[in-house]
């Protein structure tokens, strides 16, 4: 029977609360601006780490800079994270791009588009009236 919470995910998360506490206090790189670490995943062997990241009122294509300069961080974090875990390898990390949240306004849009379309002139009339 596997366990509900496996050590790769328990070392993800405490990855993911450091990370994001580095990037807060100790990443000075203007490139970044407000950056979230959305989650992380850890392979088994703890080797590899991808680490989701989102950025405030970016886009897809504006936030390829502050994924470059994440990147070039990612040794500076890695090290950091030597120092603060307690661990006998740090794992390798690369940082991913979180696209779910801008998929998700997306479909929003697309909801309230269709929504307002279905409703019609004539429904909007008669709820202003109301």
């Amino acid at each position: 029977m596997p366990q509900e919470f496996s050590r790769a995910r328990r070392v993800g998360d405490q990855i993911q609360r450091e990370i994001a506490e580095m990037l807060q206090r100790e990443v000075k790189d203007p490139r970044l601006g407000l950056v979230t670490v959305s989650s992380v995943e850890v392979s088994r062997d703890l080797a590899h780490a991808k680490v989701y990241v989102t950025f405030l009122d970016e886009d897809e294509e504006a936030s390829q800079p502050a994924l470059k300069a994440l990147a070039r961080a990612a040794g500076f974090l890695r090290s950091g994270l030597a120092r603060r875990l307690k661990l006998r390898t740090v794992p390798e990390l690369r940082f991913v791009l979180d696209t779910s949240i801008l998929r998700g306004e997306r479909l929003r849009a697309l909801i309230e588009d269709a929504v307002a379309h279905d409703a019609g002139p004539d429904d909007n009339k008669s709820e202003e009236t109301d």
